[in-house]
């Protein structure tokens, strides 16, 4: 019931956070500190107040294994949002991370030294291909756009473009290695999920004075935004900023959807943790194209049918199926 009570959340979280997450990035593209340091914020403050009790209560794991997470998890988080900057839009970024599979298999077999069957493999090459297509559609949609504009400011683009899939790359690996490292603390200390989320987020929080310059640009830009119209007439609400709303509104979706998934890495493996993700994250996407208008080719399609099929592959849905019918049939026999 605790694993499924993470999904759940996991769900309903990180899919709303993604639609204040485009909001926000579609007026400010280069705001991801700011973003990144409201929710480190937040989610320090919370942890404080009712997981550290003001203090008094001890931590288990030991802060030197925080102090590892602490880097991994601060430049993951950095990584990604700050990619925005970088010409990448946000059905390429949530199909992107949807590799996260592949990443996770080669860091547990050269980690762990884990093997896996043949359709695993399989399935994780279909989803490697499928991240694969939609990045060089993504390519070649930007390539016809920079063609309306002069040369030189073309490949200026696309060498901003190259930059952040790299950052892209360097996350989706860095993330994955982060989650086998918690899956090995956990085995070690036992599950403490809401203790991780607290020290992660509050030993992060000195890391963005590196950034302060860029949080506080942005910061000014959020205060010139004009208010929500459908917010008028509420009290304390009417006049405030829209992007400063939705800040709020990313904030506490961030909340329930990194606390959920730190609880779900203290029930699951990280190869499972990721497939949870990965699927939360083609939610996210089809709300993206659709809602937001963002533009999406034939290869794009391709390329997602191929990582989402080759995710319910890995997952051998058709084999759970089949067992769970069976299970019951033997049962009335006996």
């Amino acid at each position: 019931m605790a694993a499924a009570s993470a999904v759940f959340f996991v769900f309903v979280g990180c899919c709303t956070n993604v639609i204040f997450l485009e909001l926000l990035v579609k007026d400010e593209p280069g705001s991801g500190n700011i973003i990144t340091c409201a929710q480190f914020i937040f989610i320090a403050i919370e942890g404080f107040i009712f997981t550290a009790e003001f203090g008094r209560k001890k931590n288990i794991i030991p802060i030197k294994d925080y102090l590892i997470l602490v880097v991994m998890f601060f430049i993951v988080n950095v990584s990604n949002n700050l990619a925005f900057s970088f010409r990448i839009s946000m059905p390429l970024h949530m199909i992107f991370r949807s590799g996260g599979l592949i990443a996770n298999m080669i860091m547990a077999i050269i980690v762990l030294k884990r093997s896996y069957t043949l359709i695993k493999y399989l399935s994780v090459a279909m989803i490697t291909l499928g991240t694969v297509i939609c990045t060089f559609a993504s390519a070649e949609s930007m390539d016809d756009t920079a063609g309306k504009n002069e040369e030189s400011e073309g490949v200026s683009n696309f060498v901003t473009w190259l930059m952040g899939i790299a950052l892209l790359t360097f996350a989706l690996f860095m993330s994955a290695r982060m989650g086998i490292f918690q899956e090995c603390l956990y085995s070690k200390h036992g599950k403490h999920s809401r203790e991780a989320l607290y020290y992660i987020h509050l030993m992060s929080l000195p890391g963005f004075l590196l950034t302060i310059s860029s949080i506080m640009e942005h910061a000014g830009n959020y205060s010139q935004s004009e208010p929500l119209p459908m917010l008028e007439s509420v009290p304390f609400l009417s006049g405030v900023p829209r992007l400063w709303i939705f800040l709020v509104g990313n904030m506490l979706t961030q909340y329930v959807c990194i606390s959920s998934v730190f609880k779900l890495t203290s029930e699951c493996t990280s190869l499972t943790v990721t497939l949870v993700l990965t699927l939360r994250k083609f939610l996210s996407l089809i709300f993206s194209i659709i809602y937001f208008q963002n533009p999406f080719t034939i290869s794009h399609w391709i390329g997602t049918i191929l990582v989402f099929s080759g995710t319910f592959l890995f997952t051998d849905v058709y084999g759970k199926i089949k067992e769970s019918l069976i299970t019951p049939a033997k049962g009335k026999e006996d």
